[in-house]
């Protein structure tokens, strides 16, 4: 039974009956506005699906979802541990769900989680554990995975999601996609950052059910191994990876584009000043590629953007001049060129904005 919120009593004075919230009930409808400037003229822009309206971000829909369905299936005991490994906008879904359904928390990051995140993850009851070290052959997400077996061992009873692999996680975003198709109708383009692929696999599969001909367009980060490139340290959160995660659904994309730091940074801050609307990583990421959609398809095209995140949480990194000095990030007006084009997606190690059209399932990725 989630725990509610606190509202006063119906027969307060002065006070009319209001409805009494779960704490569930504060993920999803999120909200859906129109982006053209920085990137097009008027009238050739985008839609942005805005999920970090939600309390934690776009992954509170399935963190509550994978718990859920563990619950029902007897998979996580009442009072029972949940343990993953994240990032950061897992982990404030994973909290909420702690809280609402009673669970405690542990999870794995590594030294590139933002402090805000962490503060924020332990101010919400979660233990976070981070790992010192990459592992030789899948790097700082492989390290994770190991520990969360570890801490897995420690606690009988625990649970893992395995965001990665759990078909939860894309089952999760239906109501996603239920609530685009009300907002839209009919959609040509949908644009989605990939990374444990739970989202752009879960909110395509049910479009298509409406919208058949929908075209969907990954967007991945330089130096992730998702699309064929080989695995290379990533300073980008939130998208791509070193392993490859079974969500990820290579037959639904029309084309994959690989984006730099430089024009994600960009990106972000263009769409801040220009449009109030903007995030972190991902976000600067897909509003680069929706853009040159906007820009390069014929007029009248419907695109959808789905903006994982808010900006907040990127204050001292994206929105940091001393932080993008440090790092080497070239930070300028927003990316308004076109991407290099490659014919196949392991042709060429990339290092800045790529786009290919042929998108190939990589050797070695999990069965």
């Amino acid at each position: 039974m989630s725990t509610p919120f606190t509202t006063l009593p119906a027969d307060a004075p002065g006070v009319a009956a209001r409805r009494c919230f779960q704490l569930t009930d504060v993920v999803g409808s999120t909200p859906t506005v129109w982006i053209d400037a920085p990137f097009s003229s008027a009238g050739r822009g985008f839609w942005a699906k805005l999920e970090g309206t939600n309390p934690g971000g776009i992954k509170d829909r399935p963190a509550l979802h994978m718990v859920e369905q563990a619950r029902q299936r007897g998979d996580l005991e009442p009072g029972g541990r949940i343990v993953e490994s994240t990032s950061g906008t897992l982990g404030l879904g994973l909290a909420l769900a702690g809280i609402a359904f009673g669970h405690p928390v542990t999870l794995v990051s590594d030294p590139g989680m933002e402090p805000l995140m962490y503060r924020l993850l332990c101010a919400y009851g979660a233990e976070v554990v981070t790992v010192q070290s990459p592992a030789a052959c899948g790097g700082w997400q492989q390290a994770r995975r190991d520990r969360v077996a570890e801490v897995l061992d420690q606690h009988p009873g625990s649970w893992c999601p395995d965001q990665y692999n759990n078909p939860d996680n894309v089952s999760a975003y239906a109501p996603l996609a239920d609530e685009l198709h009300a907002q839209l109708g009919d959609i040509d383009v949908l644009v989605c950052s990939v990374g444990t692929g739970g989202h752009s696999a879960g909110i395509s599969r049910a479009l298509h059910q409406h919208l058949p001909d929908l075209e969907v367009v990954g967007v991945d980060t330089v130096g992730s191994t998702i699309f064929g490139q080989p695995a290379r340290p990533r300073l980008m959160r939130g998208l791509g990876s070193s392993i490859h995660p079974r969500n990820v659904d290579h037959s639904i994309f029309s084309e994959v584009h690989w984006v730099g730091a430089d024009e994600a940074v960009s990106a972000c801050r263009a769409m801040a000043s220009a449009s109030y609307s903007s995030g972190g990583w991902s976000v600067g990421a897909v509003g680069t590629v929706a853009g040159w959609l906007a820009r390069t398809r014929p007029e009248g095209t419907r695109i959808a953007a789905v903006f994982p995140d808010g900006p907040q949480r990127y204050f001292d990194t994206v929105y940091n001049d001393e932080f993008c000095a440090a790092k080497g990030i070239t930070v300028g007006a927003p990316p308004l060129h076109d991407p290099d084009e490659i014919d196949r997606p392991d042709a060429v190690e990339v290092h800045r904005w790529t786009r290919c059209a042929t998108v190939l399932r990589p050797a070695g990725r999990e069965s």
